[in-house]
């Protein structure tokens, strides 16, 4: 079946005509109608428009674009014109919100003939670890439909990881693409803040928040990056850094590199199973000549606690918007405005996304900005110095992406702080801004993914998909497929 090749693959099986792009994304199409009643992985579905797409793009027979003819799905919080985007909440699920315009991102990949096939699962607004949050239901891991598979981009990954789509787009604010990319055995990358434009996405935490692909292996997300980084004069935080051809850092050949081994990220909790197989990717790094170095990131420690200062202060000024008047769910029989604000936001809402709301409000207050916010804030600078002392020394930092596989639903219920320690490994990174990646790097006794987390410095993707490139090809763990 044509939905389980890679980009790079079905790029040259559509040069040379042995598939059309109808057939393609027809075979996308069939496997999301066969297994995604499963797996809940897809909300919306596009397919009428993807045809016709298709469509259009075997008339004019051009396919000189890597990603012509590609078909995709985006998380619902990327907007598209045209199509519903709920951002997974009854917030604008009960509104039918469809906007008038694209994100930049969906915007460049439409003009290269990529294919949008639909929407696909988040945790509320992108809160969470497990896309149990998402009003339409949690999102199933295609290893085990007993346990999530991540969050927030858990639907794009679990896609992915069934061979629903070719790729998918995500969004990283605190371990968003990386988490589910490590629980479904996919490879996820986090970009450099300001590296990919976050116009016609719908923010959470606006300094934290990052966009980037989820692919089946690390040659297709360098594909995908190439067409989706760069300046972009809507969005005033996209950094005008050079975007290089990613695909020519690909080489396979780790000599001379030195990879930072930090200490704090083997702590007391992490599963036997996680930390053994990052152990024995070590090995398979010097092995292609890279020489590992322990390295030192000593407030590491901090990062959760601070990230759940800051994003939570994000999130009370970027969800005051949804009032029922600019936007979002709206009632009826209440004629006092703050009652109808308590109503509007009571009924539309989800738990998550209020404690959020709460938390940040509360650290925002006139009585506790210094004592919160403005810590929070100085600890972050102290953390993104750790990662610039770091590499100083070494071209890139190895770690797990997260201290456990993936978790059965329901197993964090009532427990917040549980779920929030879940990005214990992937929140450092989103306090420095640097990229950082997620490639399959084995399983655990209960045959469950355990995901490699490779960081590079600020806009230093290049290294990060170089090392997870080399490390995905003498290793092909990326290629083991659920039983679906």
């Amino acid at each position: 079946m044509s939905n389980t090749l890679t980009i790079s693959s079905a790029h040259e099986k559509l040069r040379s005509k042995k598939i059309s792009a109808v057939e393609l994304v027809q075979s996308c199409i069939d496997r999301i109608e066969s297994v995604d009643k499963d797996i809940n992985a897809v909300v919306y579905k596009n397919f009428d428009a993807a045809l016709q797409q298709a469509k259009k793009c075997d008339e004019e027979g051009v396919f000189d674009h890597p990603l012509t003819g590609i078909p995709y799905l985006t998380k619902d919080v990327f907007c598209e014109e045209g199509v519903p985007t709920t951002a997974c909440s009854n917030m604008l699920r009960d509104k039918d919100y469809t906007p008038p315009f694209h994100s930049t991102t969906t915007k460049r990949l439409t003009d290269l003939g990529a294919i949008s096939l639909g929407k696909a699962n988040t945790d509320e607004f992108t809160m969470g670890a497990s896309t149990e949050t998402s009003c339409y239901g949690v999102t199933k891991n295609p290893w085990n439909l007993e346990c999530v598979a991540g969050g927030s981009s858990g639907g794009p990954a679990a896609a992915v990881a069934a061979d629903e789509c070719l790729f998918a787009l995500g969004t990283d604010t605190g371990g968003s693409i990386r988490q589910p990319a490590s629980f479904c055995n996919c490879t996820g990358l986090r970009t450099t803040y300001g590296r990919t434009s976050r116009y016609g996405v719908m923010s959470m935490a606006s300094s934290l928040d990052t966009i980037g692909p989820l692919a089946k292996n690390t040659e297709d997300l360098a594909i995908i990056l190439e067409a989706i980084a760069g300046k972009d004069p809507k969005d005033g935080t996209s950094g005008n850094t050079p975007v290089p051809k990613y695909t020519d850092a690909l080489t396979g050949n780790l000599k001379g590199m030195t990879i930072g081994l930090p200490k704090e990220y083997f702590i007391e909790g992490i599963e036997k199973d996680v930390e053994e197989g990052i152990r024995a990717s070590v090995k398979v790094l010097e092995e292609l000549g890279a020489t590992i170095k322990e390295i030192s990131l000593p407030h590491t420690q901090y990062a959760a606690s601070t990230y759940y200062i800051l994003c939570p202060s994000e999130v009370s000024s970027n969800m005051a918007r949804y009032d029922g008047i600019r936007f979002g769910h709206t009632t009826e029989g209440i004629n006092n405005l703050n009652d109808y604000y308590t109503a509007v936001r009571s009924e539309g809402f989800g738990a998550e996304v209020k404690r959020r709301i709460l938390i940040g409000t509360y650290a925002l207050s006139a009585g506790y900005f210094d004592a919160y916010y403005r810590k929070a804030q100085k600890v972050r600078t102290l953390i993104t110095k750790d990662f610039e002392d770091a590499f100083a020394s070494v071209d890139a930092i190895i770690s797990p992406v997260g201290p456990n596989v993936s978790f059965k639903i329901g197993a964090h219920e009532g427990d917040p702080l549980a779920m929030y320690l879940e990005d214990v490994f992937t929140i450092p990174q989103v306090m420095a801004g640097i990229p950082a990646l997620s490639v399959p790097c084995g399983f655990d006794s209960n045959n469950m993914p355990i995901g490699l987390q490779i960081m590079g410095p600020q806009w230093g993707e290049e290294v990060v998909l170089k090392v997870g490139d080399a490390y995905e090809k003498a290793t092909q763990w990326n290629e083991k497929k659920p039983n679906l």
